[in-house]
């Protein structure tokens, strides 16, 4: 299964696709309420895209900008989320001229 596919990332891979640390992980898990991976029975963490993009987003915060108080993280996080839904209407609508450009592509190839 292709990773585009895949719904749902074991610890260690979310690790991986964000260069943060396991232990850093699990801390932001408790301090920030954007960041919920599911648990199995065992207590294993499973991250969504999003969880990961959020993980992404944190790390960007703390790194890039040099905010590294967790209030502050917080404020910044949520000043994003007011952005995010026009980002999320473009992002929609590209994708719908995306599979209408494939779509085309299919034709003409025929």
């Amino acid at each position: 299964m292709a990773d585009q596919e895949k719904k749902y990332f074991s610890l260690r891979e979310t690790e991986q696709e964000t260069g943060v640390p396991a232990s850093t992980l699990r801390y932001w898990e408790k301090e920030f309420e954007e960041l919920s991976p599911r648990k199995d029975g065992h207590g294993n963490r499973y991250y969504t895209r999003e969880d990961q993009e959020v993980i992404k987003r944190i790390k960007y915060i703390r790194d890039e900008l040099h905010i590294t108080r967790i209030e502050a993280i917080r404020r910044e996080l949520k000043n994003d989320e007011k952005h995010s839904d026009s980002r999320q209407a473009a992002l929609d609508i590209l994708l719908r001229v995306k599979e209408e450009l494939c779509e085309i592509r299919k034709m003409i190839k025929q």
